[in-house]
């Protein structure tokens, strides 16, 4: 009702809108209500009414009016916007303004309250409601054509219209005697109104095409509202209370209102024929309603029913109980019982088996049809109204209750649906026993009906079905279960006091099923449903004070049943017993049972039949029902002889210590336990000195253990939860038993394998050695006690008077789960026979690992005693372990002691001060740890003090130790470990505000005087971490954490005796080389003072105050401090930066508070000093003055600029330092030129070689011709002095590589030895002098660059001394020497990779320690001249060892140990002149390439690719698996781009080549290595981003994209190689998409070969997308532009450009002929092959003009090279067709497509010529020799 239904099946032919409903109307006609009415009658439309008729509308206010038209549309989304508009308006206007619509309003409420739409009838009362309130009394006379459908609408079927009729018309009428007398006054309008509305049909309730389905549901909702209103209004207006309640006034009135509605009603009666017709419907609505209105007429105007009426609504009336509406059975109840009880005669009328009782039998079978909370409550009414006459008492009776028990609930309904049958069967078959007096005769026939009754429904309906519940129902089904017992018990309750015998029949039946249910053993269903039952009857009855239940039912069975019981071995019996016994009480059910006469058995005949005959019963052995018997046992126990009964039990029980009473004495303490808890009485009182002595014992046995033995002692120590506080033994005992466990744990870890688990014995303060039995089961024993601990650990907690004693335990629990971590690191990958020895032992571990586990939260709970005993004992456990274990190596080791240290923090402290202590006892000092600073800690004060003694031996273990601490600090951070707190966590700046810290700076100071330790070292991790830590910290911070770091340093590095300091290059400076430092704490103090400085966490106020500290140290009163003075220069490098950090800008010292000109004057006083020393020439011995020289140069840096291409001064300096740096290098000028001899110790020529490099930095501007020709000579030599040391090595290799190879092959085995020997033998002094020198060459360089742009217009008389011209000599010869050492170091590595992999290994692996050296030779190889580099390449040749340049080239390049600056200058000299041309192609088959006249398919004239780069050509498939950095993978794109680069770069003197290159690519390469490149490029993110700029792209694809798009743009890759290394994921990318955008320029068709063989769609999509968007665009620009300039035309040949089409037209025209060809790029060029059309063609024959298309289509796709080549090849190829030249027969073409030669290999027999290729591939394919035209011999 009230769903909006209807739209779908109304036809296009029904009408959509009140308009066309209206234009049914004849003309003219007035409007009419729903189905023709106004008010309650019917208009005859035939009737014509006329025009002259005024409008409704006329006197109506327009707006009102105006929505008042709206609600006679159809639409009800029309009618609900007018009614809602119109409730607005009518809260707004006056009673004045509304009053008027009044009729109308009237008219159109009728109508809407039988619309369809229920919201539609809702809005209509809500407006109403306003509209009355806004009329008031101007309703009134217009209220009796209201008040029928008002009250009608009342009753509507859905609620929320009916309350909003009913707030309506309280509205209306507020109080309810007004309501009443409205209804008095309109009585007989709406009785009438009511009458018409059940006169109506479906069809005349409406004339507009209306869905019949909606008439219809509104039809039946129109009667049943009427049926209801009419109901109760008689309910209202015939109740006589109303006229004895009002004065005579209104007496009157209500009489005349009774009167009227008692005529209507027998009117309506006698018309309607006793409303069969509504009683009969098919509509439940209206059904129900009718029942509703016969039981008003019976109850309110019962003589309104004659006999005849009577007659006819008895078969319709108490026959039904054939409805099967639950919604209808409510009225229909009230109808029946009403009915009959005024109409008890009308049973007689009709055949009652028949028509009222069959029905009535199937209803309740069939569960009242799903009434059961209305129908079932009405049963024992129904009963009661039942004529005593009309039925057969025990025939009906039984019947009634089989059928009412057929229709019973089952396990799964409701809980009010079986509350209420249980209820209502209890109740009826009650009423049946006590009112068996009205159905019998005499007593004995009533006692005969009731034990009937009894027999037939309790014991054979209800009992046996209890009995046949299956007992998993009764577990799932509680409540139903419940009821069912609960109306049993009820019933017998009932009888008992009806009458007594009546339960004789039952308690017989009841003692046959216990006794049948007791001896079947194997069954035990029926036992616990009879113990439920008798649970039930416990709570139902005796706890109600029914003494019946023991009387009756249980004490007469007990003595049969107990004899019975003890014969059988049932627990199910015995739980009966143990049910009995706490229902009914110890002493009764004993007294039964012994059949005791007495009233009252006596406490000592109770106590002694206990002992005699329940004590020994229940305790014997071997019985599957001892848990009952115990149960049995300890439910006999009587609080008055408590105490004797159990210490009859406990010595009963402790009197055979043998396994099965022990097993028994188990199960009776965990009994026992339960019991405590259930009688909630206190443990102390169940305590026996029997039980302490027991536990001693078991606890003290050695194995074989009992399986019960274990947990009998968790039994009686408790303590398995903190809230189990059930302790059966005392104290003391407790104690030794737990010190039993300690000892028999301990026995365990005493026999480990690893010496960490087994020190650790010593290491628990065990005051008494454990010895170990030989023929004892060690895992036995500690499985004993793990299980014991398992169940105990909270009793073992609550222990007080041994407070070691938990610590202790716990530890061993700890040392054990650390032995199980242990294990599965060492025996991880052994065989199996080694690990099948410690299987067992490892799943204890494992076992004890996750007992730990589990107790991990409760270690915080333990007293914070009881937390730093145990934490002490563990952490020097770990300590100890990460030193000594020898099983493990060392990192396995400390990682596993950082992880053991983070599970007890996390464990057992409780903020970071219980932490910190923590910490501080693991950090403490022993006789090993820490090697250099001795840490003081007092009162949390962390100090640090220098170690007086060094011991060198303690060396390994504080390198494990420093590896340890290192660990923990990546767990914890600085923070914890170093800073001594941990940050707070509302901010990272905040620290503890209410803990002062005590950072641990002698930690951070060991941790870098160690260095180095396995996996770490101080600046790859800790330094980082210090760093990374201090950065989110203020400065008060940082300098209470590093100033006293830097303070011990600065002590050890004056205070410790200081070897002499070696210096050798000005770059990188000291500070930047800190592994060639030796001395530690020098070294230590450098490194922090770089970080610090470098990082930019201390500034120069900092590096000031260090400055002066040195420079007051520096001089003891007139002394000097030697220690110091060897320290200053390395310490200045560091310093020298922060200090003049404003210098480089300004160049004023005076705006600097803290310098002034202090420093500078400092310096100038040092250079004094020097410029008093004796030039450097003269120096026999560097002295104490080398000291004073690097103190100086250190005040100099010297910076790179663009990695190492350049460098610059760092600092600004005086005029006064520039002169005097300048004249100290002229001193060495002047006196070298003075003497003849050159100086060659070493600590003079490097002193000089800085010197060098200082003043070409800071007083270049200064230096004269002289000057530089000096500077650069001593250049030159430094450089030519490795030259000849790299040579020298280079000829040692050669010859021990060549004379291996010709002598046998025994001398082989110490060529790596040889090799290493060399290496090791080198002095690297001329390499570090040549460094300085390449320094300083840079510099003059960049100098001379400078220089050349600034004079570049100046006139050439320039007396400039750096003029270029001046010095090109000498820089070309300084180059060369460059270049020949570059070339040597790679033809090392070449020689020895000739002879193995290990021996490149050996030379690759020498270069790492001149790292900076190869740099600088690496950069300036790369800006080296072409002239200078043929000239090296000429001389290396001339050399004549066994590895050319190229060989050398290619083994730098593919180098396994990689020098990124070396390798790129490697692939710069490959790709570029005068190497390229050679650095692919072998020289015995390059000669042979240019022989054009031969077959180029002929094997000997193949191309053969140089072995060191056709490998790594051939092996994409090998590394297409292989990791995306992996240096193999890394070789192949090199060897690629380095090919795919001589291939763009190729001149047309070497096409030849070039095509044979590519010609190897495509036979002999597979095209994987692209599948390799888009490895790297995240294809998932290609086609989601494609429309985005560059700039816009998401990491990952914008440097591929970026990379690809510039490698077409500048036909060059030089620049991914360049940022390759070091090798990474990104680089790896960008040089991928590098590659293949070249790819895409260089082989197009190649790379669209391997793009057509892709098969998956979503890549191939991707790759073209990503093609399109990123590649295409510049490539199709590229072509273009080349076809542009390309210079194709002549007087037969035209090419035009459309760059904005992307097409190329070519015309030829030759003769009178003539064609034009159209070329299309498509968008994914080169990917998608080009589209060639002709659009124009004169004078050719079609067949022509096809084979010249598809010759320009072949050449323009196949060309692996630019499409302004291939046009110039088809073009060619006409030219050479119309001179006369013969095609080839099989490609159709003069020209070959790929290899461009012409036919030449002709038949013998038909004289046709073939392109060898053509022939080549047509014999492969054909696998025969045949001419393809005439099939003979070729």
């Amino acid at each position: 009702m009230g769903r909006q239904k209807g739209e779908a099946a109304r036809s296009k032919a029904r009408p959509s809108s009140s308009s066309l409903a209206a234009s049914l109307l004849p003309s003219g006609a007035t409007a009419v209500g729903f189905g023709g009415y106004v008010g309650s009658s019917r208009i005859d439309t035939s009737t014509p009414i006329t025009q002259d008729t005024d409008s409704p509308f006329l006197d109506i206010d327009a707006e009102l009016a105006q929505h008042l038209k709206r609600l006679a549309r159809k639409d009800p989304t029309t009618k609900l916007k007018a009614l809602t508009t119109l409730s607005t308006l009518l809260k707004q206007k006056s009673a004045k303004d509304v009053s008027p619509i009044i009729p109308q309003w009237a008219f159109e409420y009728k109508k809407l309250l039988l619309d369809y739409n229920r919201e539609v009838r809702r809005a209509t009362h809500e407006t109403m409601a306003n509209l009355v309130s806004t009329v008031g009394r101007e309703l009134a006379p217009h209220l009796k054509s209201l008040m029928g459908p008002w009250w009608f609408s009342q009753f509507d079927a859905v609620h929320e219209v009916s309350q909003a009729a009913k707030r309506s018309f309280q509205a209306a009428f507020p109080v309810q005697e007004k309501r009443l007398d409205a209804l008095m006054l309109c009585t007989d309008d709406v009785f009438m109104y009511l009458e018409e509305n059940l006169k109506l049909t479906p069809q005349s309730m409406s004339d507009k095409a209306v869905a019949l389905d909606e008439l219809q549901e509104m039809h039946q909702q129109v009667i049943s509202s009427s049926l209801l209103s009419l109901a109760t209004l008689l309910d209202i207006l015939t109740n006589e209370k109303h006229a004895s309640e009002n004065s005579n006034s209104e007496l009157k009135h209500a009489l005349k209102a009774r009167s009227t509605a008692i005529s209507h009603a027998e009117k309506l009666i006698s018309v309607h024929k006793c409303f069969m017709e509504f009683l009969k419907s098919s509509s439940p609505a209206i059904r129900s309603a009718a029942y509703s209105l016969i039981r008003s007429y019976i109850k309110n105007i019962p003589h309104a029913l004659n006999e005849a009426n009577i007659k006819t609504l008895s078969p319709s009336i108490l026959g039904a109980f054939q409805e099967k509406d639950p919604t209808c059975h409510s009225s229909m109840w009230e109808a029946i019982l009403h009915f009959s009880r005024r109409f008890p005669e009308s049973w007689n009328t009709l055949s009652v088996q028949k028509i009222v009782l069959n029905r009535f039998w199937s209803f309740l079978r069939n569960g009242c049809f799903g009434s059961r909370q209305v129908s079932y409550p009405a049963l024992v009414l129904f009963l009661d109204c039942v004529p005593d006459k009309a039925i057969t008492k025990d025939r009906f009776f039984l019947e009634f209750f089989q059928s009412f028990w057929g229709g019973k609930v089952h396990s799964e309904s409701s809980n009010a649906d079986q509350l209420v049958f249980f209820k209502s069967y209890c109740e009826c078959f009650l009423w049946a026993l006590q009112n068996a007096e009205r159905y019998c005769e005499g007593l004995e026939e009533i006692h005969q009906f009731q034990h009937t009754l009894v027999d037939e429904v309790l014991l054979k309906l209800l009992w046996h079905d209890y009995l046949m519940v299956p007992v998993s129902r009764q577990l799932t089904n509680i409540d139903h279960i419940q009821e069912f017992g609960k109306c049993i018990t009820e019933i017998l309750s009932s009888l008992f006091s009806l009458n007594p015998n009546l339960l004789s029949s039952f308690c017989s039946t009841f003692e046959e099923n216990c006794l049948n249910a007791f001896q079947q053993t194997e069954n035990s269903e029926n036992i616990e449903k009879i113990i439920r039952f008798l649970l039930l009857v416990d709570k139902h009855a005796v706890q109600k004070g029914d003494s019946w239940p023991l009387s009756y039912l249980v004490g007469p069975m007990l003595p049969k049943s107990f004899k019975l019981i003890q014969t059988i071995d049932s627990s199910n019996a015995v739980k009966f017993m143990v049910v009995a016994v706490s229902t009914f009480g110890p002493r009764k059910v004993v007294q039964e049972i012994v059949q005791e006469q007495n009233k009252d058995m006596n406490l000592k005949q109770f106590l002694q039949y206990y002992k005699d005959i329940f004590v020994p019963w229940c305790l014997q052995t071997n019985s599957s029902s001892i848990l009952a018997r115990l149960d049995l046992l300890l439910a006999l126990l009587d609080d008055e002889c408590f105490s004797e009964q159990w210490d009859s039990i406990v010595l009963h029980a402790t009197g055979i210590h043998d396994s099965d009473h022990t097993l028994v004495l188990t199960l009776l303490m965990e009994k026992t336990r339960e019991e405590i808890i259930k009688r909630k009485v206190d443990p102390k009182n169940w305590h026996h000195e029997l039980l302490d002595s027991t536990a001693l014992l078991i606890s003290h046995s050695s194995p074989p253990f009992g399986s019960s033995n274990a947990r009998f002692i968790r039994a009686v120590l408790g303590g398995i939860t903190e809230e189990d506080q059930i302790i059966l033994l005392s104290e003391n005992t407790s104690i030794l038993i737990f010190e039993e466990i300690f000892q028999k744990l301990q026995t365990f870890i005493q026999t480990s394998n690893f010496t960490w688990v087994r020190n650790a014995n010593s290491l628990l303060n065990v005051e008494k050695h454990v010895t170990i039995k030989e023929h004892e089961s060690v895992l036995e024993i500690a499985t004993f006690s793990l299980e014991v601990l398992k169940g105990t650990f909270f009793r073992l907690k609550s222990l007080t008077q041994n407070p070691h004693l938990l610590p202790s335990i716990l530890a061993v629990l700890f040392v054990i789960d650390w032995e199980h971590a242990m294990s599965a690191l060492f025996y991880d990958g052994v065989d199996d026979v080694a690990y099948a020895k410690v299987v067992d032992r490892i799943g204890f571990c494992k076992s004890v690992h996750d007992y730990r586990c589990e107790m991990n939260t409760f270690f915080k709970n333990l007293s914070l005693d009881c937390r730093r005993v145990l934490g002490s004992m563990l952490v020097q456990v770990i300590r100890w372990g990460v030193v000594n274990e020898e099983k493990l190596d060392v990192d396995k080791v400390t990682s596993l002691g950082c992880l053991f240290v983070l599970e007890v923090l996390d464990s057992l402290c409780e903020g970071h001060i219980e932490e910190q202590m923590l910490l501080d006892e693991l950090l403490k000092k022993d006789d090993s740890w820490p090697l250099w600073i001795v840490p003081d800690i007092k009162n949390r004060q962390r100090s640090g003090a220098l170690k007086v003694d060094i011991v060198s031996s303690n060396a390994s273990e504080c390198h494990q130790m420093a590896s340890f601490v290192d660990k923990l600090i990546s767990k914890l951070g600085i923070s914890r470990v170093i800073a001594g707190f941990e940050l707070s966590t509302s901010s990272s700046n905040d620290v503890a505000p209410h803990h002062p810290h005590y950072p641990r700076a002698w930690l951070a100071a060991e941790m870098l005087c160690t260095w180095k330790w396995d996996s770490g070292s101080a600046l790859s991790s800790f330094l980082p971490s210090l760093i990374q830590y201090t950065k989110n910290q203020d400065s008060c911070f940082t300098n209470n954490l590093f100033d006293p770091i830097v303070h011990i340093l600065l002590d050890g590095a004056l205070e410790k005796t200081i070897k002499k300091l070696s210096f050798f290059g000005i770059y990188p400076a000291p500070h930047d080389e800190l592994e060639s430092i030796e001395e530690v704490f020098v070294r230590s103090l450098v490194a922090i003072l770089n970080t610090l400085f470098g990082g930019s966490i201390w500034g120069k106020e900092k590096a000031f105050g260090l400055f002066h500290l040195l420079v007051d140290r520096l001089f003891v009163g007139e002394d000097i401090n030697l220690d110091c003075l060897k320290i200053l220069p390395v310490v200045m490098s560091v310093l020298i930066g922060p200090l003049s950090s404003q210098d480089d800008e300004s160049g004023n010292d005076e705006n600097d508070p803290l310098k002034g000109n202090q420093i500078p004057d400092i310096i100038k006083g040092w250079i004094e000093r020097i410029l008093s020393f004796p030039p450097l020439n003269t120096w026999e011995s560097g002295e104490d003055m080398e000291d004073w020289f690097h103190l100086v140069i250190s005040c100099y840096p010297i910076r790179p600029t663009k990695g190492t291409q350049g460098f610059k001064p760092q600092r600004h300096i005086t005029q006064m330092e520039r002169n005097l740096l300048l004249t100290l290098l002229r001193n060495q000028r002047f006196h070298s030129a003075t003497y003849n001899t050159v100086n060659k110790l070493p600590v003079v020529q490097m002193l000089l070689s800085k010197l060098t490099v200082v003043t070409i930095g800071y007083c270049w501007t200064e230096f004269n011709e002289e000057d530089w020709e000096f500077l650069l000579y001593k250049s030159r030599w430094w450089i030519e002095s490795s030259v000849v040391s790299m040579e020298e090595i280079a000829e040692s290799v050669n010859d021990i590589i060549t004379g291996t190879s010709n002598s046998n092959s025994n001398s082989n085995s110490g060529v790596p030895e040889n090799l290493r020997r060399i290496v090791s033998d080198f002095d690297s002094i001329p390499l570090k002098l040549a460094t300085n020198a390449l320094i300083a060459f840079s510099m003059f360089r960049g100098l001379i660059r400078k220089q050349t742009t600034e004079n570049e217009n100046e006139n050439e008389n320039d007396l400039n001394p750096l003029r270029a011209e001046k010095f090109d000599a000498i820089k070309d010869r300084i180059l060369e020497g460059i270049l020949r050492l570059f070339f040597s170091t790679g033809a090392t590595e070449a020689i020895a990779g000739s002879y193995s992999s290990e021996g490149c290994l050996v030379i690759s692996s020498s270069r790492l320690d001149d790292g900076h050296f190869w740099e600088l030779v690496g950069s300036s190889v790369v800006d080296s001249s072409v002239l200078a580099r043929d000239r090296a390449i000429k001389s290396f040749e001339i050399w004549g060892l066994s590895k050319g340049a190229v060989s050398s080239l290619y083994s730098i390049l593919f180098t396994e140990k990689p020098v990124p600056c070396l390798q790129y200058a490697a692939y710069v000299i490959l790709s570029s002149q005068p190497v390229s041309d050679s650095a692919f192609v072998m020289e015995d088959s390059s000669s042979s390439l240019d022989e054009t006249e031969k077959d180029p398919h002929d094997l000997s004239l193949t191309v053969r690719l140089r072995d060191e780069v056709s490998r790594f050509l051939e092996k994409p498939s090998e590394i297409l698996y292989s990791d995306l950095v992996a240096p193999e993978r890394v070789n192949v794109f090199l060897a690629w781009s380095l090919l795919i680069s001589h291939l763009l770069s190729s001149s047309s003197s070497s096409s030849r080549t070039r095509e044979k290159l590519i010609q190897h690519i495509q036979d002999s390469s597979n095209s994987t290595i692209l599948d390799c490149i888009f490895q790297h490029v995240p294809l998932e993110l290609c086609t989601v981003n494609i429309k985005k700029k560059l700039s816009e792209l998401p990491e990952g694809i914008a440097e591929v994209a970026a990379a690809a798009t510039r490698a077409i743009t500048d036909s060059s890759v030089l620049f991914a190689v360049e940022s390759l290394w070091p090798v990474g994921p990104d680089g790896m990318a960008s040089f991928a998409g590098a590659i293949y955008g070249l790819m895409l320029t260089t082989v197009p068709a190649y790379v669209r070969g391997w793009f057509n063989d892709i098969r998956d769609r979503t890549t191939s999509s991707a790759i073209e997308s990503f093609t399109r968007a990123w590649c295409s665009p510049p490539l199709i620009t590229n072509e273009l532009s080349q076809i542009k300039k390309a210079n194709l035309c002549d007087e037969n040949f035209s090419v035009s450009v459309s760059k904005s089409a992307n097409e190329v037209v070519a015309t030829y025209t030759k003769d009178e002929t003539g064609m034009d060809l159209v070329i299309r790029l498509p968008a994914s060029y080169s990917l998608r092959p080009v589209d060639v059309e002709c659009t124009r063609s004169l004078g050719i024959s079609e067949v022509k003009q096809r084979k010249w298309l598809l010759s320009m289509m072949s050449f323009v796709r196949n060309q692996n090279g630019a499409l302004a080549e291939a046009i110039g090849i088809w073009k060619s190829n006409f030219d050479k067709e119309f001179e006369g030249v013969e095609e080839c027969p099989i490609c159709y073409s003069v020209i070959h497509t790929a290899n461009h030669s012409l036919p030449r290999l002709a038949c013998r027999t038909c004289k046709h010529k073939f392109h060898s290729a053509c022939l080549y591939k047509w014999f492969s394919t054909s696998h025969k020799s045949n001419c393809p035209l005439c099939q003979s011999p070729f």
